[in-house]
């Protein structure tokens, strides 16, 4: 059921309260959705594991997408690495860059590990609010990365002055960051589609970025100050 612009929770069996509730808890915390419904239980709301599921899909990206506009600009240098998850048994490749200090920049997830799709991700990061242009890109020895990147300099997409630098220590900062977001995805044991893993992990990133401490006039170790943010977003009281 798609969300209407005025009201986000027309049309559900659940106060918008308890759906953000279930949505934020299991994107934020390294819950299952059986879980998350048992815990509802506890509560006295008896909600399906299918219906929580669902929540995910439907105001997981649309975290994603609300929460952009409150973003602090990061800086100028950009740790990139790639890693795996699984869908319907194959390996699918999530791009993550993190600035220096470990701010999330931007991820997608992509069918392959190539050129194009790094050319994709460099385009994303970029038109979205809040990245400042890369100084430096910091990457593993893909050898996809060097002609990305000099095909993004020849049609303009990032300055002649960027420095593309190889080297796996330089992105010991972005390996580390990855143990977030994969020890969510690991409760899920696969997806079952591109489309649900890409939902999934919009939302999963979003709570990442929130917990991090990007949101502007938003300390990272505030967490009913994020639960209430979360809320705000969709125009309800915590």
């Amino acid at each position: 059921m798609p969300i209407t612009p005025s009201n986000p929770f027309k049309w559900r069996h659940y106060e918008g309260g308890v759906i953000l509730l279930c949505v934020r808890w299991y994107l934020r915390y390294p819950l299952s959705f059986r879980q998350v419904a048992e815990i509802m239980a506890e509560r006295g709301l008896h909600v399906d594991r299918s219906c929580i599921w669902r929540w995910v899909q439907i105001y997981g990206p649309e975290v994603d997408q609300r929460c952009r506009r409150h973003l602090k600009p990061t800086n100028k240098s950009w740790r990139l690495d790639e890693t795996y998850i699984k869908v319907k048994g194959r390996d699918r490749f999530l791009y993550r860059a993190v600035d220096s200090t470990g701010q999330t920049i931007d991820f997608l997830l992509t069918d392959r590990r190539d050129a194009a799709a790094a050319k994709r991700f460099f385009r994303r990061a970029l038109e979205n609010l809040g990245n400042s242009a890369p100084r430096v890109i910091n990457g593993d020895k893909n050898p996809a990365y060097p002609r990305a990147v000099e095909e993004l300099k020849q049609d303009g997409t990032i300055s002649r002055k960027c420095r593309l630098r190889q080297c796996k220590y330089l992105n010991n900062i972005v390996e580390q960051d990855h143990r977030h977001v994969k020890r969510r995805t690991w409760l899920a044991k696969g997806y079952g589609s591109f489309w649900t893993a890409w939902r999934t992990l919009q939302g999963i990133e979003a709570m990442e970025m929130v917990r991090k401490g990007r949101v502007r006039r938003l300390a990272k170790n505030d967490s009913v100050g994020q639960a209430k943010f979360i809320c705000a977003l969709f125009g309800i009281a915590a």
